[in-house]
């Protein structure tokens, strides 16, 4: 299957995860997360986004991001890439410091934003690295509190969801964090028919407009199946070698129902339908060019 189609959309906001590869340590001294947070800080300010939240762990991140006119991509792909460079040469070491891929969520801050601030900062102490989160010296937790400035994080957009008055505010994001340490994260929440979005389907649609359609519930099968009958030929007839052109019709017309409704990859319904993934492409350019 292919990688999914990143959402971008200017102002909307992401929750971000950065792994080490394997899942190995991608922080190795508190120099190195001072380093980090500074990448973090400049990649903010060049491309005028804002950081709403943070937490370095010790082999993955956790970012909350709103961006602006460029592009998530640019802003990882920057931080990540002089981080491993910054890493490597310290280490005199080479290969991979990260996954492949950051793991980015669009989120509806209206309905998530303070679910995902507790989450996030309760990392360490879920991770039983700490009894409190004031204890754990790598979150943006104490920028809300505001016992450490950090100019480059974004905290009134948050704290004004709690109260107007900046010290009230304060007071009851903190005891909202202490009233479900346990919580489950908000992720598992993401929407049922685009795990890229943490949304209801109404809030993708309003962000995206035509650029979002929910995936479809059906499968392949379910395709070839109402294909057989649309274009009166057999399920055996389009997984084998023929070449008619009805059957290549059909087969385009699987193909296009696939992508379009994210239920497969062109190269997965290439393989059930015995076709070669250009052969199938340029079936679905020709017969449904739009």
């Amino acid at each position: 299957m292919p990688r999914p189609l990143r959402l971008h959309v200017p102002g909307a906001f992401y929750h971000v995860t950065l792994r080490g590869n394997h899942r190995q340590n991608i922080f190795f001294s508190p120099a190195d997360r001072h380093v980090f947070n500074q990448l973090v800080a400049e990649v903010v300010e060049r491309f005028t986004a804002r950081l709403h939240a943070y937490c370095l762990m010790t082999n993955h991140v956790h970012l909350l991001v709103q961006v602006g006119d460029v592009p998530l991509g640019r802003l990882m792909l920057r931080i990540a890439g002089q981080y491993a460079r910054i890493i490597q040469r310290h280490l005199h070491t080479t290969g991979h410091l990260f996954e492949k891929r950051y793991h980015p969520v669009l989120v509806d801050a209206d309905a998530y934003l303070l679910e995902l601030l507790r989450y996030i900062h309760l990392n360490p102490v879920r991770a039983h690295m700490t009894s409190k989160a004031e204890d754990y010296p790598w979150s943006s937790h104490h920028t809300y509190l505001g016992t450490r400035p950090e100019p480059w994080v974004t905290t009134d957009f948050a704290l004004a969801m709690f109260h107007s008055c900046a010290d009230q505010a304060k007071a009851a994001y903190q005891r909202f964090l202490s009233e479900e340490v346990d919580a489950v994260s908000p992720l598992i929440e993401c929407n049922p028919n685009d795990q890229r979005i943490l949304g209801s389907d109404d809030f993708a649609g309003r962000l995206l407009g035509a650029a979002w359609r929910p995936r479809s519930r059906k499968s392949v099968q379910h395709l070839i199946e109402e294909a057989a009958q649309q274009f009166q030929v057999t399920p055996e007839a389009l997984c084998s070698s023929g070449k008619q052109r009805h059957l290549s019709r059909a087969r385009a017309w699987i193909a296009h129902q696939a992508v379009t409704h994210r239920i497969a990859s062109l190269s997965h319904v290439a393989r059930l339908l015995q076709r070669s993934e250009s052969s199938l492409r340029e079936a679905v350019q020709r017969h449904f060019p739009n």
